[in-house]
């Protein structure tokens, strides 16, 4: 595979940045000229992909859900500047296996999780920066906290020493109307940044991970800090014709 045969990627990282400047253009209030961070979701693609968007098209940060996927491919990653996130669910026996690997964990849900992290990330001598996953619209089928849950939780992982909380990341529920996600982007950003300031006393604003391929407009307007873009990335022309 030639670099020529991934410059479609080339167009859809336009398209998408712009998309992006747009929705920045549309935020109010505090925090409305804060940057946001582009973050390739890369399941469903391959490390030639990931290796050209990153060494080609500068795109820095990519998110990894399985860990399998990503043992699976380490060795062919170009990875000198590139920063692998955590985004997908996390078991706590598969920690150990990916704690020198990625920069951010995404999605810390549990005690059990926080201790394991904590654990692996001393015999490393590392701190390991994760986000609080919120499941904001309260489905069962869904991993990360209830919101009720939230604050207690983030007081109860301030004893440990290797975890730094930088933010909180939620996935909302399947929306068919664009104004559907907003509602929920909208009281989770309230509830984090309410969260932040006032329960744990930090200075600045969260992280904000939140808002996907068909959602990261909405989650942007109401203060997303961090979007997870996959299928409108990496979709080839025809996969982008039929839908």
């Amino acid at each position: 595979m030639t670099d020529s045969d991934l410059n479609y990627m080339d167009r859809n990282l336009a398209e998408i940045r712009a998309r992006i400047e747009a929705a920045k253009a549309r935020r109010t209030g505090e925090g409305a000229d804060g940057e946001v961070t582009l973050l390739a979701a890369i399941k469903y693609t391959d490390a030639a992909h990931v290796n050209y968007l990153h060494r080609v098209l500068g795109v820095d940060d990519v998110g990894e859900n399985r860990v399998q996927q990503l043992l699976a491919r380490w060795e062919e990653l170009d990875r000198e500047g590139l920063r692998i996130h955590f985004i997908g669910t996390l078991q706590s026996n598969k920690v150990k296996y990916i704690i020198d690997k990625v920069c951010m964990i995404h999605s810390l849900d549990s005690e059990t999780l926080a201790k394991e992290i904590e654990k692996q990330a001393a015999k490393r001598g590392i701190v390991m920066d994760v986000l609080v996953e919120i499941n904001s619209g309260e489905e069962e089928s869904k991993s990360g906290l209830h919101p009720d849950e939230v604050a207690d939780f983030c007081l109860s992982i301030a004893k440990y020493p290797h975890i730094r909380l930088r933010g909180f990341m939620t996935m909302a529920p399947k929306c068919e109307k664009i104004e559907d996600y907003r509602k929920y982007f909208s009281k989770t950003s309230r509830q984090c940044l309410d969260i932040w300031q006032k329960k744990l006393h930090n200075i600045g604003r969260p992280v904000l991970s939140m808002g996907m391929s068909e959602s990261f407009e909405p989650a942007i307007e109401e203060g997303a800090t961090v979007v997870r873009v996959g299928r409108a990335l990496f979709a080839e022309p025809q996969d982008r014709s039929s839908n």
